[in-house]
């Protein structure tokens, strides 16, 4: 396994790490999570050498730090790093961040957080940084509860630059990816952390499984460059390959992913000048596709009125893929009349969640003319 060695951080990280926030679930149920199947990840993956395992407070209905604790204490405390973040948006005063704390601490069945983030940061959520929220866990990692405190963050490049100049950070964590790079202003938000010199873990480097499943004209662009990479590998070398990423996180769910990702990081190659052409001239196909840019981190659930977004816009996109009326006919009544698009009333309140910000009521419009055009 690859590591990164962080001397700010005193820490040497593996370069793969493990997010635990998309883990194999019983039925529909996303805080029911299959406990034998998602500790056979978690086993596999220690086993092949990842060292950082990532959770939130929010993740799996609150039940993902659960599953951290019950499932990473057989192994020695100090075998491993564990992450979490706490929720701004539920954050009001001192007591419910001491609340929160303190939860999560018995949760996870820990004395204390290896590397702990303010959770999704953006302009919307700053007031509650600047009055609570970080000044209580400046305090914490003086107590030593937490070693490493940053901030994981979905905004605009000049929010990132106020955040960094007004507080003190270890680390951060971004989206980062080849799609997104140009596209949501990846790079300057990696440049910006870089010059101050805090190490970055770089989330979402699949884009949620979508880069993984580029349609089929961007996978052979890939497929011609390498027969024997997969999509994903792809993606993920292209954020292990820069400097200043000191772990690339990957929600994984499904043993063929966890194999596939340690493959990649196993006998690591940084992406050549070469390469990155080739991963040009496939996002620029996947883009001509029209898909929208969900990563189904699932922040916009529950809707209030049982729209299933990012799985209304799985099934979107994978025809906008592949051009399959019957496909995307098969595929949408599966979904329950309440849980498709048709159900959305424009309130507003997923886009206020969404880190992408993406319009998601005006999608749901789209693909509720779709499926009425198609007699769904």
């Amino acid at each position: 396994m690859e590591k990164r060695k962080i001397p700010s951080l005193n820490a040497e990280l593996s370069l793969l790490s493990f997010g635990l926030m998309r883990l194999p679930i019983i039925g529909e149920d996303h805080s029911k999570i299959d406990y034998p199947k998602a500790q056979a990840l978690v086993d596999a993956a220690i086993k092949g050498g990842v060292n950082y395992f990532d959770t939130a407070y929010v993740y799996h209905g609150g039940m993902s730090e659960v599953f951290a604790g019950d499932t990473l204490t057989k192994y020695p405390r100090d075998s491993y790093y564990l992450a979490t973040k706490m929720p701004p948006w539920q954050v009001e005063n001192l007591d419910q961040a001491r609340q929160i704390f303190e939860e999560q601490l018995k949760r996870c069945k820990t004395g204390y957080f290896d590397f702990y983030l303010v959770h999704s940061l953006d302009h919307t959520r700053t007031g509650a940084l600047k009055t609570v929220v970080y000044d209580y866990l400046a305090k914490k990692k003086e107590e030593g509860l937490i070693r490493r405190l940053g901030f994981s963050f979905h905004d605009h490049p000049n929010i990132m630059k106020e955040l960094v100049k007004d507080y003190a950070w270890d680390f951060a964590m971004i989206q980062l990816n080849y799609m997104d790079w140009e596209a949501l202003g990846a790079r300057i938000l990696y440049e910006t952390l870089s010059e101050k010199n805090i190490p970055i873990v770089a989330m979402e480097p699949v884009r949620g499984g979508a880069l993984a499943n580029l349609g089929d004209a961007a996978t052979a662009v890939l497929k011609k460059a390498a027969p024997q990479a997969s999509a994903a590998s792809w993606a993920l070398r292209y954020a292990g390959s820069l400097p200043n990423i000191m772990t690339v996180l990957s929600g994984m769910s499904t043993m063929e992913q966890v194999e596939d990702n340690l493959s990649t990081f196993e006998s690591f190659k940084a992406i050549n000048d070469e390469e990155r052409k080739v991963l040009e001239e496939a996002a620029a196909l996947y883009r001509s596709s029209g898909t929208i840019p969900c990563t189904d981190c699932q922040y916009c659930l529950p809707c209030p009125f049982g729209v299933e977004i990012p799985r209304v816009f799985a099934v979107y996109n994978h025809f906008r893929m592949v051009k399959n009326n019957y496909a995307f006919i098969n595929s949408y009544r599966t979904l329950d009349e309440k849980e498709r698009a048709g159900s959305c009333k424009s309130c507003g309140k997923c886009l206020e969640l969404c880190p992408q910000k993406i319009d998601i009521s005006g999608f749901c419009k789209e693909i509720d003319e779709l499926q009425k055009s198609l007699g769904v």
